[in-house]
């Protein structure tokens, strides 16, 4: 007889210190007034779609909690067909508000370093993290319903913890930083930690998020950065080497040859006059005339 049991999966956890990495010092080049415009815009909308779904996401919670709706129903068990759907609808319940409490933080931090860092491959991690991960749990779970929004908030960590180690441009590196001294103990809710706790749906968007960041890395471009007065010279020879010569162009000082480097210029050949002497005779044995 299976027991249908809900499992509450939270993103909560033991922080870890953030790695060190070998950081490009250089600072970036100052924005110009539009970069500067175009990234505060990036940030705020960012924080409007975030917040608006954290706040849907409670919206839902009081709905069902008034209506006396048990959020299980909405919930995901693995191997049952008639439960695919909580796929879709598991990650917008959760079981009461300390865990949707401790979900909350991590959707808000978490989707705004995505949203805001990686706006190209956003809205694609995102959606895939959400699905991979429902469908991993409805593989390899437990037979109990599945609900929360953790799958998702593992998927974003991993994905830009990764992202960061591949990419390793600034900007990466520092959301990855950020994202890691926050929920480093994520690294270890995806192994089995509590039998209420579905650290299948923790595993399965660790996954997901992992191979959306391999997925994505060339994706969004790196910010510019500040070049080395070494990089700007090496890039000048270089467009000088490649550059198809002219012939009205004025030659470099250093390819104009000097006075005592030019090369010798050729005096004459010496002409060798034909041998008038009779056939077998030698200078040895023909007489002396005084």
């Amino acid at each position: 007889m299976v027991m249908d049991r809900m499992l509450e999966h939270t993103c909560a956890g033991p922080t870890r210190p953030h790695l060190r990495f070998m950081l490009d010092l250089s600072p970036p080049p100052p924005p110009s007034p539009e970069q500067a415009r175009k990234l505060h815009a990036r940030l705020w909308r960012a924080a409007r779609r975030v917040l608006l779904f954290v706040g849907f996401l409670w919206l839902l919670l009081v709905v069902l909690a008034v209506a006396h709706i048990d959020p299980a129903g909405f919930g995901l068990f693995p191997g049952r067909i008639d439960a695919l759907t909580g796929i879709l609808t598991a990650p917008l319940v959760h079981a009461g508000v300390e865990h949707l409490l401790a979900n909350s933080f991590g959707l808000i931090l978490l989707g705004m370093l995505v949203l805001y860092r990686y706006p190209q491959s956003a809205p694609i991690a995102i959606t895939a993290i959400w699905l991979l991960s429902g469908l991993g749990t409805w593989l390899i779970g437990r037979p109990s319903w599945h609900i929360g929004a953790s799958g998702l908030t593992h998927g974003l960590m991993f994905f830009v913890f990764v992202s960061g180690l591949i990419r390793r441009d600034r900007t990466s590196i520092a959301a990855s930083m950020l994202a890691f001294a926050f929920f480093g103990g994520m690294l270890h809710t995806i192994f089995p930690q509590s039998e209420e706790v579905s650290f299948e749906y923790h595993l399965s968007g660790a996954i997901a998020g992992v191979l959306l960041a391999v997925l994505m890395r060339r994706r969004d471009p790196a910010p510019p950065r500040r070049k080395y007065s070494w990089e700007i010279e090496e890039e000048l020879e270089r467009e000088q080497a490649e550059r198809p010569a002219n012939e009205l162009e004025i030659p470099r000082p250093d390819e104009v040859p000097v006075l005592w480097q030019r090369p010798e210029p050729e005096r004459g050949t010496v002409i060798q006059f034909p041998d008038r002497r009779p056939n077998g005779e030698d200078d040895q044995e023909r007489p002396t005339l005084h």
